[in-house]
């Protein structure tokens, strides 16, 4: 397969909720119910709610604009563990890229409960209906979230960059949103580690930090590797 593409930079995101149908999820509900049940056996943490999914979207200029239809998140499961096939739909979401003091990245290993366990990511999830403001589908008020539920920090706590980086690969949609410290790598992940320690059952069971290219893991999906790579690679 080739190599995600990135495009840099996106300056910003006019994203819109429009609910409507997904074929695939009524084409195939039966075969979906059946995969969740199975999957809850084995992760019974798991819970149906509701997702948002990219169905429309074209970059103008820097500019990102899209729809976005709902679905349940058994739906989103199967899609993503049957090949992503076309489906009319694009798994986009919001990520943060933390760069610690070093320019060191810091990751977090999914839980042993969670879908996507021993997987290593930036923090991020997909878009839920929490993520609905005036009718517009905010990814950075998502990143805020997913990074205070997942490591307990604040945005606040950090310069964040503007734009996006965006990593597409295949219908996977990565909008990276840089986060830079004043701290060092070692210090942030003491500090993530100790609000992991707070939870009863944390996303996270650990934190990463990356210095270059030989932390990489197979681990790692392909949209992390290559932003890293991209970060790696020294100023743009």
């Amino acid at each position: 397969m080739p190599e995600p593409a990135i495009f840099f930079p996106v300056d910003q995101l006019d994203l819109t909720f429009a609910p409507q149908p997904w074929r695939f999820a009524d084409a195939r509900r039966a075969e979906i119910d059946a995969y969740f049940e199975a999957l809850k056996r084995q992760k019974p943490a798991l819970w149906n709610g509701r997702v948002l999914l990219l169905n429309d979207h074209r970059l103008d200029g820097r500019v990102l604009r899209g729809r976005y239809l709902e679905t349940d998140y058994a739906s989103f499961t199967a899609w993503r563990a049957w090949g992503r096939s076309p489906g009319g739909v694009y798994d986009c979401f919001g990520a943060a890229a933390i760069i610690a003091a070093d320019g060191a990245v810091l990751l977090g290993v999914m839980g042993p409960h969670t879908v996507n366990a021993g997987w290593i990511y930036f923090p991020c999830g997909t878009p839920d209906l929490s993520d609905v403001i005036d009718g517009k589908v905010d990814l950075d008020f998502s990143v805020q979230r997913e990074l205070k539920e997942e490591t307990g920090c604040e945005a606040s706590a950090f310069t964040v960059e503007p734009g996006w980086t965006m990593v597409a690969d295949g219908n996977l949609i990565a909008m990276i949103k840089t986060l830079r410290s004043r701290d060092g790598a070692d210090a942030l992940r003491s500090r993530m580690l100790a609000h992991l320690e707070t939870e009863q059952e944390p996303e996270l069971s650990d934190i990463r930090i990356v210095r270059g290219p030989a932390d990489f893991d197979p681990a790692m999906p392909r949209f992390v590797t290559a932003f890293l790579r991209y970060h790696f690679a020294g100023p743009h």
